[in-house]
């Protein structure tokens, strides 16, 4: 692919980003106390699935380290495009936490990063209902392989063409709403990494787990479709052959 064909799809990547980022953490933010976590979970994946409609004919729609992580593991996408990927998503996701601070910063009083948090995932202390870190680390890693299998089973060449982006915007949707008790509900390093560069001191600390748990639970993931997929020939086929 040349240059320029790249640099269109790190930047989908980028915005898409941007806009899951800004939507999901944005509505969780600004609006949470209206709509509670059923409204935040709807926000996540609704955004999701408008990008992959939006962008994803340019890059995928990834719009999340771990799950490109996971899709070159399955062999799925090329691994020399891994690191503008993943330099684009985060990007992406830094420029939305700063734009919602900008925002929620509006109001009277101004808004207070470490009270507030800015939607930053959290453990212990800081998990919205004072989860473990083992507790934590299991959703993180179990439901951000979900995220994986289905993102994997629904876009296979074998899937209904076209449909894709209904099924990863609905587990989504799912999976956040299970989570976000736990972890405030990461999934997507890129996700975590904008709210905590703004948040810095336990953000920051606690960030580690929800680079290194979702990019497990992708692996994981992808580990288990490959295992239960059938192969290119059915085996009646095979056997008729």
């Amino acid at each position: 692919m040349s240059d320029s064909g790249s640099m269109k799809r790190f930047t989908a990547e980028g915005i898409g980003t941007f806009v899951l980022v800004f939507g999901g953490c944005g509505t969780a933010v600004l609006d949470a106390k209206n709509v509670g976590v059923l409204g935040v979970s709807l926000a996540f994946g609704l955004t999701l699935l408008t990008m992959a409609y939006a962008i994803g004919h340019i890059s995928g729609c990834h719009i999340n380290p771990a799950v490109t992580i996971g899709l070159v593991v399955a062999g799925r996408h090329d691994k020399k495009d891994l690191g503008g990927y993943i330099i684009a998503q985060v990007l992406g996701g830094v420029a939305a936490a700063a734009l919602l601070y900008a925002i929620a910063n509006g109001v009277s009083g101004g808004y207070d990063l470490q009270k507030g948090g800015l939607a930053a995932n959290g453990y212990a202390d800081h998990s919205p209902e004072h989860y473990n870190l083992l507790a934590s680390a299991l959703t993180e890693i179990v439901l951000t392989a979900l995220l994986l299998f289905v993102v994997l089973g629904s876009t296979d060449k074998k899937a209904a063409v076209g449909f894709a982006g209904i099924p990863i915007g609905l587990v989504l949707v799912l999976i956040h709403l299970i989570g976000i008790p736990v972890t405030n509900l990461s999934v997507n390093p890129a996700r975590s990494i904008g709210p905590a560069f703004l948040v810095r001191g336990w953000a920051l600390e606690q960030l580690w787990l929800f680079v290194v748990a979702p990019i497990a639970g992708a692996v994981l993931g992808a580990m288990i479709y490959g295992a239960l997929r059938p192969s290119e020939k059915d085996p009646k086929e095979a056997l008729a052959d």
